[in-house]
């Protein structure tokens, strides 16, 4: 079963970057203050008063623009992986204005250890934990995937093109079916995966940033771990991390975009928009609607706002005073998401877990290779081969150095040298004929000398490597107690700063609530300062009141140029479909159309064969209409084209004339070979004269029949005759 936990916060933490070469360039004005001891960020409006007081919020951590990555990560980062480790979800996702760094903060530089970003720092973290476990088993996936233009992609398929789809189970949650998952052994695997992914992803270049993220990319990596439980069997925790780099909000007046660019920044825009109602949802007590389904973003982290996972959101802010308005409405933005709770538990034994089939097909393949045998034969194998690899040189050595050394303290003993000589020759002539002729006595001693020699090489070796493990244990535990210690002094940090901001709030209530005085000055002057703390509180909750409906106008307005792009390119599409499709045509697609609630997007249903054989029988039907339409279908396209009657008018009688002169044509090209034909049988100047009249007879009659479809149509108000005209123009 999984562990329930009490709900906890989501954790904001806010990073200002440092300014840019072309904001130095220009002498950009600091709007921003950060106060890392009290979690603060202070925002100044440089277009306001000089007595107007300045906006302060307050976060769970903040960082300057002098601040590293090791700084983030440890603090903000590392205690989520731990507890992904332990089979927490954990979603870490950069938000903020385009520019800020939030690719730099999530990836960073690959190739400079002090520049690395989040999701690199957390490989490592990862594989360097499972290093230093015991009696532990893992199994590391990893997935890439991109959201461009409401589409999903698979950043590590080949055809990165192809659109996966969002699917929903009571099992596993939101999912996207046909993901690639990669299983990953190290740290360097896992990296060179997310190279790969990087080189696939949209990018594109704007006024704001030369290489602008142009859709948000989510790196999963699921860990799961098996353990040998209290009662004997095999136990699997799967935690899963979601790395999001969320492509930035912008404005089409400092970004340039247009075309394809403008249409990226709309869906972008629309896709934080979501995100930003699914927030205010989740923090308004009285919603009863959390609207995950407007987004294929906030379905896929559905489960980071308001769901089964801990969340660490990282606002970047910019401290420029041309980006006054986006640094604010970032700030708001993380501020609103503070207040969203969520219910994180261990994910124990989950259905969908890789290790335990992996476990199985081992299991199942060692007791194939012991039915057969080979596992015996294996052993007796690499029992022979380290028996040889134990009688190398040195040992050979070892045994005539060991001889030579007992035979020379037997001589200094005895004092002889001459018997010194004679041991010294036996000991040549045992190397010399130990091969040919050595008795069973000198044999013997050498054997019963070698396999003492080879006892002390294993006690050796068996020594050398218990030494070596428990040098390699005690650096780990050395490390562990580190990295304890570490958390240990972060913790302690973060609760000196909840003292420190508790205290403040508690010393305003302490003024509020003291109200013995002494002398009328006394009272005279602390209601004095009471009064000036009220009044600079409602100016300053005035200015947010007039700030946030300044923002909500322009976030109106942007919407409805959005919606403006969208309903032009609506009627231009059904303006196609009205002219150029025939009515039986589309009322067959139409039938056809279904709306898919789980994916929120139409669909087509299948052609049944009756339908198509019913379709190819009124083909003959359908062409015998659709000439007798094609002129009112032209019309109608002129009509749609243009306001003005006697444009109508004349475009209508140009498409008719038009029509029939191809007719004219294509007949005289027929009248010609005809006569031709019978210029060999007839007289030549009979044939020319004939077929000119011929053929002007038929022009007349041509004529004479759009004249009267013509005022056929204008007595049917289809087109109307200009004024001051003659009903002889149509």
């Amino acid at each position: 079963m999984s562990k329930s936990k009490a709900s906890e916060a989501v954790r904001v933490v806010v990073r200002c970057r440092p300014f840019s070469r072309k904001e130095e360039m220009t002498d950009c004005e600091n709007i921003l203050e950060v106060d890392a001891k009290l979690g603060q960020i202070i925002i100044r409006n440089p277009k306001a008063p000089p007595d107007e007081p300045m906006k302060v919020f307050t976060f769970d951590s903040v960082y300057g623009w002098n601040s590293n990555q090791s700084d983030v990560y440890d603090d903000a980062v590392r205690p989520l992986v731990e507890s992904v480790l332990q089979g927490f979800n954990g979603t870490i996702f950069a938000y903020g204005q385009t520019g800020t760094g939030k690719t730099y903060t999530m990836q960073g530089v690959s190739n400079d250890p002090d520049r690395r970003g989040v999701i690199p720092s957390s490989f490592e973290h990862i594989f360097t934990h499972i290093s230093r476990t015991k009696n532990q088993k893992y199994l590391v996936r990893s997935s890439y995937l991109e959201i461009y233009q409401e589409e999903i992609r698979d950043l590590l398929c080949k055809d990165n093109n192809k659109k996966l789809e969002l699917k929903e189970s009571p099992d596993f949650g939101v999912y996207v079916k046909d993901l690639s998952s990669v299983v990953t052994k190290n740290a360097t695997e896992i990296e060179h995966v997310m190279s790969i992914g990087n080189q696939s992803r949209s990018v594109g270049f704007t006024n704001m940033n030369e290489r602008s993220s142009r859709s948000h990319a989510i790196f999963v990596i699921t860990v799961e771990c098996s353990e040998l439980g209290p009662d004997g069997e095999d136990h699997i925790r799967v935690g899963k991390l979601n790395m999001v780099d969320l492509a930035g909000s912008e404005r089409q007046s400092k970004t340039g975009a247009k075309g394809k660019r403008l249409k990226e920044a709309a869906k972008i825009n629309l896709s934080l928009s979501a995100l930003g109602n699914v927030i205010s949802a989740l923090v308004d007590g009285k919603s009863t609607h959390v609207p995950y389904r407007d987004s294929k973003l906030t379905r896929l982290l559905q489960d980071s706002l308001g769901g089964n996972a801990k969340t660490v959101m990282i606002a970047t802010v910019g401290p420029s005073h041309k980006n006054h308005n986006e640094s604010l409405a970032t700030l708001r933005y993380a501020c609103r998401a503070k207040n969203i709770k969520n219910k994180p538990r261990i994910n124990e034994d989950p259905k969908d877990a890789l290790l335990r089939e992996f476990q199985e097909e081992i299991a199942r393949l060692k007791a194939q290779l012991e039915e057969r045998g080979l596992l015996a034969k294996e052993r007796r194998r690499r029992r022979n081969s380290k028996r040889l690899s134990r009688s190398m040189v040195g040992v050979e050595e070892e045994f005539f150095r060991e001889r030579n050394e007992e035979v020379w303290k037997t001589a200094e003993e005895e004092a002889d040298v001459k018997h010194v000589l004679t041991c010294l020759g036996n000991t040549e002539k045992l190397k010399h004929l130990s091969g040919n002729r050595t008795s069973v006595e000198d044999l013997q001693w050498d054997q019963d000398a070698l396999e003492k020699i080879i006892e002390k090489y294993k006690a050796m070796e068996s020594k050398l490597l218990v030494g070596g493990k428990t040098i390699i244990d005690h650096t780990n535990e050395q490390q562990k107690m580190l990295e304890q210690r570490r958390q240990e002094i972060a913790e302690q940090i973060r609760r000196e700063r909840e003292i420190q901001q508790q205290m403040m709030l508690q010393d305003e209530e302490t003024l509020e609530m003291k109200e013995t005085f002494s002398t009328l000055q006394q009272e005279v002057e602390l209601k004095t300062k009471k009064l000036k703390r009220l009044y600079a509180r409602l100016q300053a909750v005035k200015a947010e009141m007039t700030d946030i409906i300044d923002e909500h106008v322009v976030n109106r307005q942007e919407l409805e140029q959005t919606q403006h792009e969208l309903t032009r390119e609506l009627k231009y599409k059904y303006l196609l479909i009205e002219n150029f499709i025939p009515p039986e045509e589309k009322n067959k697609i139409v039938n056809r159309l279904h709306f898919d609630s789980e994916e929120d997007q139409w669909k087509l249903q299948p052609v049944l064969p009756s339908e198509r054989s019913v379709g190819s029988f009124c083909t003959s039907d359908t062409d015998s209409k659709r000439h007798t339409k094609d002129s009112s279908n032209q019309l109608h396209i002129c009509t749609s084209a243009t306001n003005r009657p006697e444009r109508m008018c004349n475009c209508a009688v140009k498409l008719i004339l038009r029509k029939h002169f191809y007719q004219y044509i294509i007949v005289s090209i027929w009248f010609c070979f005809v006569f031709d034909v019978i210029y060999m049988f007839c007289i030549y100047y009979f044939s020319i004269c004939f077929h000119i009249v011929a053929s002007f007879i038929f022009y007349l009659c041509l004529v004479a029949s759009s004249t009267s479809q013509v005022s056929n149509m204008r007595a049917g108000g289809q087109i109307r005759p200009p004024k001051g005209s003659s009903p002889a123009l149509g």
